[in-house]
């Protein structure tokens, strides 16, 4: 998944992308320890997508707390 598409995700849609991707690679590493698999950057793909999942929801977590901060700032 390229990352302008997880950035036009709402955050509630985001979480739940981001645990159907962890599901999948849980089962695509079981699989692959039973029989490899015919294409093993599969789970380097996923794992990539995860990391920018990741790291989309932190950035607007860390944005959420700044405006938060900003506006109490703002009121004292």
């Amino acid at each position: 998944m390229k990352q302008e598409v997880i950035r036009e995700l709402s955050t509630a849609e985001l979480i739940e992308r981001l645990d159907e991707e962890r599901k999948q690679l849980i089962k695509l590493k079981l699989n692959h320890a039973v029989s490899p698999l015919e294409n093993p950057n599969k789970i380097k793909n996923y794992r990539r997508t995860i990391a920018r999942m990741v790291t989309e929801l932190h950035k607007r977590n860390q944005e959420a707390a700044s405006s938060k901060g900003t506006a109490t700032a703002n009121n004292q």
